[in-house]
């Protein structure tokens, strides 16, 4: 169900590894990133759709001292060129680079933006004017689900042949999708078939915008 322009904007919140393309861990060279099937037709339907395109991942490499905070503008390039051919334009990029067991200062730290903590989504809804209530937020793990669900967000997870990162499935509060799908054009059909409206809060921990 499209949205109109006058209200305010709603959007799909996406993680990268595992839901847009295939899952290299602290993968940042862009010629090893390829988008999954059906990603780049997926975003396009949600973008004609209304939706803001927001990336939002856990990037520890860099706490970690794999690589530099530098290395993501290559990867957020890569992402945007991938997209291009289908038309999609990513609204926003952001990545978490800390880790509590990191061994780069400053980024070895506790933060609110690692996910399951919901800060990626929170600072990108102040940055482009979000409608979290009405947003949705995509991912392949249970983490991405307790991050948009504390957001406020409805969510997917990712669970089919060739995607989906889950190995733990540790149950709690906020970890219970509003559906699942088995790729990410599935889950951008359950989207557009779900009405545009608030949310009904149902996580006892959801944090304010």
């Amino acid at each position: 169900m499209a949205v109109t322009a006058a209200e305010p904007r709603p959007a799909v919140f996406l993680d990268k590894d595992g839901t847009l393309v295939a899952n290299v861990p602290y993968n940042v060279e862009p010629d090893r990133m390829e988008l999954l099937p059906g990603a780049g037709r997926a975003l396009r339907r949600l973008q004609d759709a209304g939706y803001a395109l927001v990336v939002v991942t856990n990037q520890s490499g860099v706490a970690r001292g794999y690589f530099p905070p530098t290395a993501l503008r290559a990867v957020r390039w890569r992402l945007e060129s991938l997209l291009d051919p289908f038309g999609v334009r990513l609204d926003d990029f952001r990545a978490c680079v800390h880790h509590p067991k990191g061994v780069v200062a400053p980024y070895a730290r506790e933060c609110d933006c690692r996910k399951p903590k919901p800060g990626l989504l929170l600072g990108a809804a102040v940055a482009n004017g979000i409608d979290l209530s009405r947003s949705w937020m995509v991912g392949d793990i249970l983490d991405d689900v307790e991050a948009g669900c504390r957001a406020g967000c409805r969510t997917v997870l990712l669970d089919g042949p060739g995607v989906g990162g889950e190995t733990e499935w540790l149950p709690g509060e906020c970890r219970d999708p509003d559906c699942t799908a088995g790729d990410l054009e599935a889950a951008a059909e359950a989207i557009l078939a779900t009405p545009v409206r608030p949310k009904e809060a149902r996580c006892n921990a959801t944090y304010s915008n």
